[in-house]
């Protein structure tokens, strides 16, 4: 997986989350705290989502074949996809049905040092995870805010992890204040109250991750500073004149077509015309790397306006 992937904020959290989940079963063991139990399964969820994105990351360099030409670069959405999904089903709706159980059940807790050790270990592990992600994140968002980023990032795995460990944390803090009220007042309800809460938090975060990822497996245009810099790189002024119409779609994080029809001049022969699109080719790839599939498709310049802007586009595309 490309640096953009955020390997290192995954692999960070995969680790936090599988040495967080094996202590919180062991306190939910000794304390019967619900809020204890939740956080057990949403931290196997959140490892669980982790490999997945690792898998997906791997799974995506495959090269190209005859059936998937354009590769798959996708199947690092496919797997973000499938983590809102586990997110939502394995940690959300657990911890909700897990709440409301309490709530209509509630015991007290035993052992209250367990869970309180265990949730400050917890909190300082997802802290440093938490951490690498934010620091991950500040070498390729730029000056774009984190809901700025988090929108429009085409690598989901970083977006995810911010979000998991951000959600972690304060479930964290949740699980927290529902043991401690528990243990202030001596009543069971305040650890099926604080449950109820993280579930609805995993809930919020799985559906906002679910709606980002199916943008992206929809099929996203590349940015707008992307889309200009391609549409001043196809436009010489001499053997391109204009781009008559372009559209880009990430192919994957990475990859980027682009279809474009570009003006050339009417006194060109086939000879010249090829080497105007070749030549094309070349600037738009050293002015977007990523710009991997390019096809251009050349038409005689009938307007040639001032300044190289399209013209409106043609319906029949041809």
């Amino acid at each position: 997986m490309s640096a953009s992937g955020g390997t290192r904020a995954i692999v960070a959290a995969l680790c936090a989350n599988s040495a967080i989940a094996v202590a919180k079963f062991v306190a939910a063991g000794f304390s019967g705290s619900a809020s204890m139990l939740a956080e057990g399964v949403h931290s196997v969820a959140d490892a669980g989502n982790q490999a997945l994105l690792l898998v997906g990351g791997k799974r995506a360099k495959r090269a190209a074949t005859e059936e998937h030409p354009f590769g798959y670069g996708r199947e690092r959405y496919i797997y973000a996809f499938i983590v809102a999904i586990v997110l939502f089903s394995v940690g959300g709706l657990f911890a909700v049905y897990e709440g409301v159980e309490k709530i209509r059940h509630p015991h007290e807790i035993e052992h209250w040092y367990w869970p309180v050790g265990v949730l400050v270990f917890a909190i300082i592990a997802e802290t440093i995870s938490f951490r690498t992600a934010i620091i991950e994140s500040n070498e390729v968002r730029g000056s774009q805010s984190w809901s700025q980023f988090v929108r429009t990032a085409k690598a989901p795995e970083l977006p995810v992890v911010l979000l998991e460990d951000l959600g972690a944390l304060v479930g964290l803090v949740l699980a927290l204040c529902g043991v401690g009220l528990a243990l202030a007042t001596g009543d069971g309800v305040w650890d099926g109250i604080g449950t109820l809460g993280i579930g609805v938090l995993l809930v919020t975060i799985a559906v906002v991750l679910a709606v980002e990822t199916k943008s992206l497996l929809l099929g996203e245009a590349g940015s707008p500073a992307m889309v200009a810099r391609i549409r001043t790189a196809l436009v010489d002024g001499e053997s391109v004149t204009r781009v008559i119409h372009m559209k880009t779609l990430h192919l994957g994080p990475e990859e980027l077509l682009v279809a474009a029809k570009i003006a050339v001049p009417a006194g060109n022969d086939a000879a010249a015309v090829a080497r105007a699109i070749d030549s094309a080719e070349s600037r738009v790839r050293e002015a977007e790397p990523i710009a991997r599939a390019i096809y251009l498709e050349p038409d005689i310049d009938r307007s040639a306006p001032v300044g190289g802007t399209d013209r409106p586009e043609r319906t029949d595309q041809n």
